[in-house]
């Protein structure tokens, strides 16, 4: 039994004729940049999280810049991120000309930990950037109290969690402003690339707009050094007609987590914990020391997994300038060597999953 880590086989072929009909629609109106299909689907995101805005973009890398850019953040500033969590994060942070700090997770749900971010905050410290890591909200709470004592913007990194809830309330209005990913494999996927800014804040989201369409406010009139970075018509057709189905999708996933949850029985393997309320499982990410060996074994079953990180932000290439060295995050560089992904998407048979947690505990 081969079983995928992840596929969009499932849901691309119950949609099938809606996804054509609107590629259909939007071929016909000879329309395919800024039109009506994106602000139609702006709207409806929007809506949705319980946002007053969304700004479409070309992906989730670009909606952090920009966000950090309308926000004012640039040069001589310092950005709090979490030390475990995917690069674009970071890497966002010095496109907008701003120093990433990393702040150690919690090694339970590798999120951020909030107790660890005063000690960090120096008078250059501009904002702080929650990610709901896999699809589980940070302690927004806790964040967004310390946020406000010191003045900084808050920013969610949503980028895995696309419909989830904090207490009441949808991710993309826990902040200042939410930035969101549609990379095809996230839970409210695009057929190619494509993010979004959600915000209440007026002034982020005009500035926003203008700075994703070449810093332009008005055709021609480039009031800021902008970027080439929207959201074209016929992903946003794709997106609207899937985000119908996304709380369904969510609840999918939520049943399959449970059977993992309820059903891995293995000494050696640790399970995710979920302290922040709702988790919407765009991965199920357990933790074994001898990850490798179980990863291998996995493999020749003909399950496929994956590792969500290999290694952590303060060890990569990239940011070598700053001068962090092995020892630095140690709960980051932990997880980096004993996390493993296992398949999750939805369209999953009973048989795989059984198959999946059954290997697991013969390992």
């Amino acid at each position: 039994m081969k079983i995928p880590f992840a596929t969009v086989e499932y849901i691309h072929k119950e949609l099938k004729e809606s996804l054509e009909e609107a590629y259909k629609e939007v071929f016909s109106s000879n329309w395919f940049i800024q039109g009506e299909a994106c602000r139609k689907f702006e709207t409806n995101f929007a809506q949705f999280c319980g946002a007053k805005y969304c700004i479409g973009c070309g992906n989730g890398l670009d909606a952090i810049t920009i966000v950090l850019r309308a926000m004012g953040i640039g040069v001589g500033d310092e950005v709090i991120v979490p030390s475990f969590t995917f690069i674009a994060t970071a890497i966002a942070v010095t496109y907008a000309g701003a120093k990433p700090i990393f702040v150690e997770i919690d090694e339970d749900t590798a999120l951020l930990n909030p107790e660890l971010i005063e000690r960090n905050i120096t008078r250059n410290t501009k904002a702080i950037i929650a990610v709901h890591l896999y699809g589980q909200p940070a302690q927004m709470d806790m964040i967004c109290q310390i946020a406000k004592k010191y003045n900084l913007k808050v920013i969610e990194d949503a980028a895995q969690a696309h419909g989830a809830f904090y207490h009441d309330k949808r991710v993309g209005t826990l902040g200042d402003a939410a930035t969101f990913s549609f990379y095809p494999g996230k839970n409210l996927g695009a057929l190619g690339d494509g993010g979004c800014i959600t915000t209440n804040d007026a002034v982020i989201a005009e500035k926003a707009r203008a700075i994703g369409n070449y810093g332009a406010d008005i055709k021609y009139h480039h009031e800021y050094m902008g970027f080439n970075s929207r959201l074209d018509e016929i992903q946003s057709a794709f997106l609207d007609i899937k985000l119908n189905s996304l709380d369904r999708w969510n609840n999918e996933r939520k049943e399959l987590a449970r059977k993992y949850l309820d059903g891995i029985n293995n000494e050696k393997i640790y399970l995710p914990i979920v302290n922040n309320g709702d988790h919407i499982w765009h991965l199920f990410v357990i933790k074994c020391e001898k990850r490798n060996e179980l990863k291998r074994y996995l493999e020749n079953l003909d399950i496929e997994t994956n590792i969500h990180y290999p290694i952590p932000m303060h060890l990569q290439g990239a940011f070598k300038q700053f001068e962090y060295v092995k020892g630095d995050f140690p709960i980051a560089e932990k997880l980096s060597d004993t996390v493993l992904s296992l398949p999750m998407y939805n369209g999953m048979k009973e048989a795989e999953i059984e198959f999946i947690i059954k290997s697991i505990n013969n390992f």
